[in-house]
């Protein structure tokens, strides 16, 4: 059940002050020192951007790794990314070293007591993400983010993340063998992201992070193909922000009422567009695709939402937490036209 997971008791007596001033929170029992969540696939496993003058993994609260398979994966073929407008498809194909070598030699290079490291589970089968998330919860990772997003190869390769009874299937069998607090990383690509939610949420997932990227292509008029080599890849950026808002406040009536925190993401490169977040009802917000073309973007951030606290009279930043005003209930249909 939600809440079964404890933050891991042999952590560093650093991590126990972590969480204190107006940006510090409590996320699934961890100490976060900024709502700040730097995402899979955008710092590597957290030492690409530490080799940038000015940049600290300590202005982030926590930081996902890299997504990570059982066996080493090469990724697709390229192109893997392209810039549109207001954004960036990509299409990597997973690339990683495999879970064992990421425990065994790159976790013990990574400096615990900067911040939070999170893991991120990716697999084709039930199996293979039950065999690298029993291989994380026997290492000092912190917590686990399962990526629900990828093609279930027993299921002609539809995602697990776009059918709400796979993706619950998926958290039961990570839950079974971690005691590690389990995000479940939720698809945009789906009928009704609300039940998808509750499925995962009653299937034992403490949090939840909405949302993954956008699927979309871009098609070279020269020779006709397609740019990305995948044919299609995942869209993130500034484009998908109005989503990934409108998604996170679907989820959080949902999750709500569990306590089930959440990490919005989508778009967010700015201290305004992470207090949007955050008053939809996000605990902590995900940065990624702002961070290729704005590495300091953290600490602006952090500057920013401390400023806004202050003026508005707070003394920590989750006191705004879904404080969104309504006075409509949502509705699902177009209005225009």
């Amino acid at each position: 059940m939600p809440g079964m997971a404890m933050a891991n008791q042999d952590a560093p007596a650093a991590r126990t002050a972590a969480g204190s001033g107006p940006l510090g929170l409590s996320f699934c029992g961890l100490p976060f020192a900024s709502p700040i969540v730097l995402l899979s696939g955008c710092v590597g496993f957290g030492e690409e951007y530490t080799r940038i003058e000015g940049f600290a993994n300590s202005d982030a609260g926590a930081i996902v790794l890299k997504g990570t398979t059982g066996k080493a994966r090469l990724g697709n073929p390229p192109h893997r990314v392209f810039e549109t407008p207001a954004g960036m498809l990509n299409a990597i194909g997973l690339q990683n070293p495999g879970v064992e070598q990421v425990v065994e030699h790159i976790l013990p290079q990574l400096d615990f007591s900067e911040t939070r490291f999170i893991a991120n589970v990716c697999g084709s089968t039930l199996e293979e993400y039950v065999e690298v998330t029993r291989r994380f919860d026997q290492s000092p990772i912190d917590a686990i983010e399962i990526n629900i997003s990828c093609p279930n190869i027993k299921e002609g390769g539809v995602a697990f993340g776009n059918y709400p009874q796979m993706s619950a299937q998926v958290v039961a069998a990570c839950r079974r063998v971690t005691t590690k607090p389990l995000i479940t990383k939720l698809s945009p690509n789906q009928t009704d992201i609300r039940d998808n939610a509750r499925r995962c949420i009653e299937a034992g997932s403490d949090a939840l992070a909405v949302i993954n990227t956008i699927m979309g292509m871009a098609i070279d008029v020269v020779t006709r193909r397609p740019v990305i080599g995948n044919v299609q890849g995942g869209l993130s950026g500034p484009a998908i922000k109005p989503i990934a808002l409108l998604k996170v406040h679907q989820v959080y009536e949902v999750a709500r009422p569990h306590g089930v925190p959440i990490i919005g993401q989508g778009g967010i490169a700015s201290a305004h567009d992470a207090l949007e977040f955050i008053i939809a009802g996000a605990t902590a917000v995900g940065v990624g695709t702002a961070l290729f073309y704005d590495p300091m973007v953290c600490k602006r951030i952090n500057e920013g939402v401390a400023d806004y606290l202050r003026a508005q009279g707070l003394e920590n930043v989750t006191q705004l937490i879904g404080t969104l005003r309504t006075t409509n209930e949502t509705q699902d249909c177009a209005v225009s036209g």
